[in-house]
């Protein structure tokens, strides 16, 4: 059996993607960060665990994950408080994602259950 282990996330800023993704996913560091690496894990109970990577070129910044709610209006909004935006995108009929970006560009969708 395969499973996803980790996300890997490139980020220009380790400390504030650290911030933002631990709030927004209720996650935890699981050890101490360094400069470049931290990993983290969910607060309560099992999940994927998100690697947040340094990285200094625009193209080794590729990713991207689907966070899956049953009130994406609601999550859209408490994601944007966190300081996450929308992003510019020709949505085909009926579309049950919003695109976002984190507050570092990257971007990410938020799917309706």
């Amino acid at each position: 059996m395969i499973q996803i282990g980790s996300i890997v996330w490139g980020v220009t800023d380790v400390g504030w993607a650290i911030r933002f993704w631990c709030e927004a996913l209720h996650y935890q560091l699981m050890e101490p960060p360094s400069e470049d690496w931290a990993k983290l894990c969910p607060r309560e109970g099992a999940g994927i665990q998100l690697s947040l990577k340094l990285v200094t070129s625009p193209k080794a910044r590729r990713h991207h994950i689907d966070l899956f709610t049953d009130n994406r209006e609601a999550e859209v909004d408490r994601l944007i408080r966190l300081g996450a935006s929308r992003v510019d995108w020709n949505y085909e009929p009926g579309a049950d994602y919003t695109v976002l970006a984190d507050p570092d560009g990257n971007r990410f969708c938020v799917v309706q259950k």
